[in-house]
């Protein structure tokens, strides 16, 4: 069954006509065309699908989109503002924090979801951010090294 909802995704309100049972994550890719939200595991486990939901960082591929309505979402793409980008996508930028990208967008999104809620995260706290955002690129090292830097570049 059809129904039009109205998402609140990266300050843009959208009006779109839905299946039901369509997930946030299928909405946001085909319906929307914001592809940095990534298509993983389809089960929740991979992260690739991270969006931040009310700040809080949530697979977007477990959620349905009728059940984002009213609710404030963030993808990758509504990190850089005005040109700028986000001070984490510029740090992994700098310090050479991805290599294929894919998980990218996951893990920018789940660690400003960290630095929103505890501004001065411990190694332990971004371990623990980050480790439902599976990537099978890297050691995760500079991941973590860059997420610490940019909160301790915080006031």
């Amino acid at each position: 069954m059809k129904q039009t909802i109205e998402l609140n995704i990266n300050g843009n309100l959208y009006e779109v006509e839905i299946d039901q049972r369509r997930t946030l994550l299928e909405v946001l890719r085909e319906n929307l065309g914001l592809t940095g939200t990534k298509k993983g595991c389809d089960e929740g486990e991979c992260g690739a699908c991270t969006v931040l939901l009310d700040g809080k960082a949530v697979p977007s591929c477990l959620l349905l989109a009728i059940h984002a309505q009213g609710k404030e979402i963030l993808t990758v793409e509504g990190l850089a503002q005005n040109g700028v980008l986000h001070p984490l996508q510029q740090a992994f930028l700098e310090n050479g924090a991805f290599q294929c990208g894919f998980c990218t967008p996951g893990m920018l999104l789940s660690a400003k979801a960290l630095l929103n809620e505890n501004p001065h995260p411990t190694e332990d706290d971004v371990i623990q951010a980050i480790a439902g955002n599976l990537c099978r690129c890297t050691g995760y090292t500079r991941i973590v090294k860059t997420i610490l830097a940019v909160a301790q570049s915080n006031p």
